[in-house]
Parts: structure tokens; sequence; C-alpha cells
């Protein structure tokens, strides 16, 4: 078939390499524009960008699929599109104008955690199994028909960075085999049942842990939130980004909520439970550190998170 291909983050391209290196025929990659990254703002192709361009692949750079873009598709002639993460809908009439369609590989089980940041949400509720679906695109947000999908069981301490990148790799496997099974005529489809759920994109606030809670519950929102939009603090009324935390030991002490403290050589904080074990920081303006490096530099008999 001839494909068009719509992604932007990192996590979209095993599914553009498998496409590409397939029997398929990739037309053009969809991505959204050069985007300024890092503290000198330096303008920087997409992920999707960048490795198309290296596939020697078109790209179309676009903040929205517009009526430019529908035009630019429409003259392609595609038979099905493909959208991985893209970062915006696809609305009429290029959604019906391949001959099959749009199909989306979405890294949740569906209709679980619909919307943007699934792999995120699924963290921060404490789900432990979570997988990747392919779906017939429709109007409504993530709502088509399904494809197939691949259960993924979460690993104690993975964050989300780390789930999505395993995630990619397995659901770029799971979408050849759904284009495949559509070229051959074999592919079917199952209506999704089951209460929805919603994942919306994650905002700076969204990171901020709150040491009342369970260490189950700040945990997982560390997870969640790590690497972006990245978890962070208040220490002693100042910002401080944690970049690494896991469950303290067991011989660790009872601490107060957000209480901080050395153990072992290592910063500890108190939630409602048991204590969590920080190993790395960024302060406001500085790089990161060892935690404990940093704890020993602040010079105050009495340290508190969250205040």
């Amino acid at each position: 078939m001839r494909l068009v291909f719509a992604g932007t983050p990192e996590p979209a391209v095993p599914s553009l390499e498998l496409l590409a290196a397939s029997r398929h025929e990739m037309l053009a990659a969809i991505t959204r524009r050069d985007a300024p990254v890092g503290r000198k703002r330096v303008l920087t192709p997409s992920p999707v960008a960048h490795r198309a361009e290296e596939l020697d692949i078109d790209v179309i750079r676009a903040d929205k699929l517009d009526t430019e873009v529908t035009a630019k598709v429409e003259a392609l002639a595609p038979d099905l599109g493909v959208i991985v993460a893209y970062g915006g809908l696809v609305r009429e009439p290029l959604l019906s104008m391949p001959r099959h369609g749009w199909i989306n590989l979405h890294f949740s089980l569906l209709p679980k955690w619909r919307g943007a940041a699934p792999v995120q949400h699924a963290l921060i509720a404490g789900d432990t199994v979570t997988g990747a679906s392919v779906f017939q695109l429709v109007a409504g947000l993530d709502a088509g028909d399904v494809y197939d999908e691949i259960v993924h069981e979460i690993e104690p301490d993975a964050t989300a960075g780390e789930l999505l990148e395993q995630l990619a790799i397995s659901g770029a496997s799971l979408l050849a085999r759904v284009v495949d099974d559509i070229a051959a005529g074999t592919a079917t489809t199952r209506a999704q049942t089951g209460d929805p759920s919603y994942a919306s994109k994650l905002e700076d606030v969204d990171g901020q842990l709150i040491w009342t809670q369970s260490s189950d519950r700040v945990l997982g929102r560390f997870r969640g939130v790590t690497p972006a939009p990245g978890a962070h603090t208040t220490i002693n009324g100042a910002r401080v980004k944690v970049l690494e935390a896991r469950t303290a030991p067991s011989d660790a002490p009872t601490l107060a909520p957000g209480q901080v403290a050395i153990h072992n050589k290592e910063v500890i904080i108190g939630t409602a439970t048991v204590p969590i074990q920080v190993r790395t920081v960024q302060p406001a303006g500085k790089g990161s550190m060892r935690a404990a490096d940093w704890f020993r530099g602040l010079r105050s008999e009495t340290v508190v998170a969250g205040s």
C-alpha cells in the first residue's frame, strides 16, 4: 500500500522505521514544525523529521493538519494514513481521504486512558498493566474500533520515559502487522468495550510531589512525570527538581510527611506511609547532583519538603 505517516516525538520513530523498511511505499512523513530546544533555544527538527530525512522520506512540517496539509496529502493519493503521537487532530475531509482511512497506534489498552498522555496517567494511577492498541481513527477522541492490541506488564520502578521506549518498540511491530493485514484484506476490528478514562496532557503543576500522600502515590506521580514535565518539590521554600527516587530501605526511620533526613548517606523524605529515598536532584539554576551532596550544602538544622 501507499502510506502517509504522521508523528512527532521519539516514541513514533520505531514505527516510522519499521514501515519504511516494509514492502509498503512511504509517501511522506507529516510532523510538527522545528521547535526551540535547550537553554539556547536552538531550532531543532522533531525526532520524526530527523529520522525521515535520514531515510530519504519527504517531510511535511505542520503544527496542525489544515487545508494546506490536506491538499498535499490528496495529491499523494495514499491508501492508508498511519498516525503515532503526532500531536494534533485529523479532521474531515483528511480523515476519509486515504482509501482505508487512518489508523492510530496508541499506548494504552483502549478504552482506558484515551488522550494525550496515556502512559503517564497509567503510572500516576498506579496501574500495573498497560499496553498498546491499533485502532481505526474516527472523529471521537481515540474512540474507533480496535484492530489489535498487546498487553505489557509495568515494571515496578519504570518511569514514563522508560515505559514509552518499551511500548514504542513492541507497538511498532503491532502496527506493522495490522498494516500488512489491511493490505491483505484480512484485518478485522472490534468495538471498544468498558468505561473510558481520559489522559489529558500534563502540565508543570502535575509534577508537584505531595508528601502527605502515601509513598506509592508519591512514587507513582514521580514515575509518571519523569522525564517530562518533571517531578519537583520545594525544600524550605526553594524549588528543587527530583530526578531519581525510589522506596527507602526497610531499615529507614519513620519520618513525618515532608521531613527530610540523611539515612546511610542517602536523602530520605517522609510520606504518609514509608519514606522515599531521593538520590538525584536539580536545584533551581543549577545542574543535577547527588541529593546527599545537595543536602549537605543546605546548612539548615530543619529541612522540610513541600514548604
